[in-house]
This record gives structure tokens, C-alpha cells and sequence, in this order.
């Protein structure tokens, strides 16, 4: 028409391509729906990305433990298990858990805790302290280092891929005069753990305080907490307390069978 120049403009209806959270929330969607570890060809032929790009971004995804190695092969890490963690997939589990650490808490009158892996530390997620319980340093901020606690060493003893990434850190931190720093006294350790079921620890985290821990697994076999009676090192008879340590562990893992 005459006064009036119609200018073309190109559309363009390309679908917009995916940044990194894109293409790492594909990768934890994958992960998380696996039942087992996947390698990192096969997570690139789920996704689509690129063995570079899937392999810098998991690099990222294990650095906040929301992915894990587990010798070549990746799997859903601990705090995207937390995220929706036992509780989420395994409808009532507070209310299976919680009669057992009160009645570990009525038998021991100390402190009973229960933690999950977060990283190369134990996190509490449930505490009932005893009356005469004594300062640590996990007061506050419920994490503690895994190497040098009874909750920890469980963990390490039945997963193996943390007893890895603990390697690959190199030697363990010295906290007390107690603390196994050597990697080979911690695999004795472990594998006096592995063997009798319970894992303990005498002043090695903090000075005064010791803890007796067993493992709690769920659905499929898989470690998913421990469970632990903390008290006064001098006071804490620690052989018979893991007796009842571990029947409560057994327990836990048989309720959450049942709720799963």
C-alpha cells in the first residue's frame, strides 16, 4: 500500500537451548530415577548432553553431594537423598524410627541420635539428649566429621563409595589424641565394623565423650542412617550398649521395610 513499507521480520521459533541448571536437573532427574549406578555414556544417551558438558556438571553435582562417584559410575548423592529422602519414599518413617531411639533413650538415659551421610560427615536428623550428656562439637550445628565418630565409621564401613571419596581426600584430620589418622587403621576398623555389626568411638571426636552406632538400611539393602548412643567416655559401658544399639538398628531397618 502506498505510504506504508511492510518490513518481513524473521521469526525466529527455535526452541531455546538449556542452560546448566537445565541440563543438570535432567541429570538428577536421571540419577535419581535409576535404580543403580549409571556410567557416564549412558547418562549422556538419557540426556542427550555431551560427554564434556554431563561430566563438568556432575563434577559440580558431587562437589555439593548431590551426585556421587561410585568407582566409574555416578548414583544420586546423599543430600538429594535427603531432599526427598527415607522419609519421603518411605511413607511414616519418623513414626517407624522414633519409638526405638525412645526406647534406647529409656534403657541408656543418654543421649540417642540418629544421622544420615551428608559429604564425609554424619548429620543429625534426630536427637534426644540425656540428662548428663557432654558438650561436643557437633552441639549446634549436628554434623560431624565421619572418620573419627561412631555414627561416621558405620556409615564408611557399609558404603563403600564414601570409604572412597575419604581416600581420595587423603589422611584423615586429627581432632584428639585418640583420632585414627592412618587410612589403614581406619579399614581395621571398619572391617571389625562390617564384621560385628556396631562401630565405636572413645574420645576420638571429642574429648570425654564416647558413642556406640549401628546401621540402619533400607529398601534393596542400602545404608540410609545409623544410630548411635552417645554419653560420658568414663561413665558409658560401650560392649553392652552395642547390644541394644544394634537390636534398635535391626528394628528401624525391618519398620522401614514394612512402611516401604
Amino acid at each position: 500500500m502506498p505510504g506504508y513499507t511492510i518490513t518481513h521480520r524473521k521469526h525466529h521459533t527455535h526452541t531455546a537451548q538449556p542452560g546448566s541448571l537445565e541440563k543438570g536437573i535432567d541429570i538428577l532427574f536421571s540419577l535419581s530415577a535409576a535404580t543403580q549406578p549409571i556410567g557416564l555414556s549412558q547418562l549422556c544417551r538419557i540426556t542427550g548432553l555431551p560427554k564434556s558438558t554431563a561430566h563438568r556438571i556432575l563434577a559440580v553435582l558431587c562437589s555439593r553431594s548431590l551426585a556421587k562417584r561410585v568407582g566409574t559410575d555416578y548414583q544420586a548423592g546423599d543430600l538429594l537423598a535427603r531432599l526427598g529422602d527415607v522419609r519421603g519414599r518411605i511413607p511414616g518413617t519418623r513414626r517407624a524410627v522414633l519409638p526405638y531411639l525412645l526406647y534406647l533413650y529409656e534403657t541408656t538415659r543418654q543421649t540417642v541420635n540418629l544421622a544420615v551421610p551428608s559429604g564425609l560427615e554424619a548429620e543429625y536428623v534426630e536427637r534426644v539428649y540425656g540428662h548428663n550428656r557432654v558438650s561436643s562439637p557437633s552441639d549446634g550445628v549436628d554434623r560431624a566429621p565421619m572418620h573419627c565418630t561412631a555414627l561416621g565409621k558405620t556409615m564408611l564401613a557399609f558404603d563403600p563409595s564414601l570409604r572412597q571419596a575419604l581416600a581420595d581426600r587423603g589422611s584423615p584430620a586429627r581432632l584428639t589424641r585418640r583420632t585414627i589418622t592412618s587410612l589403614t587403621g581406619l579399614d581395621r576398623e571398619l572391617a571389625r565394623v562390617r564384621h560385628y555389626g556396631v562401630a565405636y568411638s572413645q574420645e576420638e571426636f571429642a574429648e570425654g565423650v564416647a558413642c556406640v552406632a549401628a546401621p540402619v538400611f533400607g529398601p534393596g539393602g542400602r545404608l540410609v542412617m545409623a544410630v548411635s548412643v552417645a554419653g560420658p567416655a568414663q561413665a558409658l559401658p560401650l560392649a553392652r550398649l552395642g547390644i541394644s544399639v544394634r537390636g534398635a538398628a535391626q528394628a528401624i531397618s525391618s519398620a522401614l521395610l514394612r512402611a516401604a
